[in-house]
């Protein structure tokens, strides 16, 4: 594989994004399996020099060629991947991230040199195969931190670097594991969901959400997992008979007043739609893409949200909001306006210690991203 190919490839996928095309699309569309189903390197490559192109695209000179500017960003990746501290904080904060953001959540330097560095390839391990599965792929390191000290002894998550192709190994067709990112597999730990009870996924999505609480919940009781697009359930129904997971009803929600059912819950997630601030270090892309309108309009959409579900959980019941973006408008000032709105319900923290039960339902006091 030549340095020439992998920029001429990275080439044809800026060409189809500055068309319109959203960069995991575009690198989806030029580098399908089927057209480069034997060079899983060249993939992998390119992947990095777009997503590397986004993330010091206000570095580069653009009058010259996409191959040319491919090329310095990942020069500077690899000189930022060296010594991070040489790159100032003014010049990250006034290069790294649109300038509305200021305006919308607290941009510090150490922020913005996590948002440049390249991102881990995060997996979870089904409860049943954590203990092998490291040596099954290899290349596998446990997550562990003194912040995560609490959580060490329930987490199976694990941090790839590894050249395989994940989706074609036999541990993933098996259903052993997931590509899950480290934050959003502590979303489940925030639910702290037991075998047995009855959950509600609100905004499952495709579900990785869903297949980590029933993997908790050891595939007893139930989740109900609904989401507007039937397109994200009929895919969740795909990776739920690959996991092996059947402890799941799946119905189609709009995120109206208008509930798929009428059952009472021991707890809702609700991982809402949001501006996705909180992914930017994995989608560089999104930086240039997102709007300070969309911040405050999904702000909106995410209030209607827990207002709808707020009565479908049973007295002591856990409703946990989860979001991945970091603006104020999006976290804190959701959490607020939802305890204005609602006294009944009680703010409790997050990972801290066994729940005491109590009559009241109840929202962690951060939302969780």
């Amino acid at each position: 594989m030549s340095d020439s190919a992998v920029l001429n490839e990275t080439a044809r996928v800026l060409k189809l994004v500055q068309g319109g095309t959203p960069a995991d699309a575009a690198l989806r569309e030029t580098l399908g399996r089927t057209r480069h189903g034997s060079a899983p390197a060249l993939r992998r490559a390119v992947s990095r020099a777009v997503f590397a192109y986004f993330r010091w695209w206000r570095w580069l000179e653009p009058r010259q060629s996409l191959q040319k500017q491919a090329q310095a960003a990942l020069d500077l990746q690899a000189r930022f991947n060296r010594a991070p501290d040489a790159f100032k904080a003014e010049a990250l904060a006034a290069r790294a991230v649109p300038d509305w953001l200021a305006s919308e959540m607290d941009v510090s330097p150490d922020w913005l040199r996590q948002l440049q560095r390249e991102p881990v390839l995060w997996l979870r391990a089904r409860q049943n195969d954590a203990a092998d599965l490291p040596a099954r792929l290899g290349d596998c390191a446990p997550a562990g931190s003194p912040q995560l000290a609490t959580l060490n002894s329930q987490l199976t998550a694990f941090s790839y670097t590894g050249p395989r192709d994940l989706f074609l190994t036999d541990e993933f067709r098996d259903g052993r594991f997931e590509i899950q990112d480290l934050a959003s597999q502590l979303v489940g730990h925030a639910c702290a969901p037991q075998p047995g009870q009855t959950w509600w996924d609100a905004c499952a999505g495709e579900g990785g959400k869903t297949l980590h609480l029933s993997d908790l919940m050891q595939n007893k009781g139930l989740i109900w997992a609904s989401d507007r697009s039937v397109r994200r359930l009929d895919h969740l129904k795909k990776r739920a008979a690959r996991a092996g997971m059947f402890n799941y009803r799946a119905a189609p929600w709009d995120g109206t007043a208008k509930l798929p059912t009428k059952t009472k819950f021991d707890g809702v997630l609700v991982d809402a739609p949001c501006s996705g601030v909180g992914t930017w270090q994995r989608n560089p892309h999104a930086r240039w893409t997102t709007q300070p309108d969309d911040v405050h309009e999904l702000a909106a959409v995410q209030q209607r949200l827990l207002d709808h579900v707020a009565g479908s959980l049973k007295p002591g019941g856990r409703l946990v909001y989860s979001v991945c973006t970091l603006t104020r408008a999006e976290t804190t000032a959701v959490a607020a306006a939802f305890t204005a709105a609602h006294p009944e319900f009680e703010s409790v923290p997050v990972f801290r210690g066994p729940r005491p039960r109590r009559p009241a339902p109840r929202i962690p006091s951060t939302p969780t991203s």
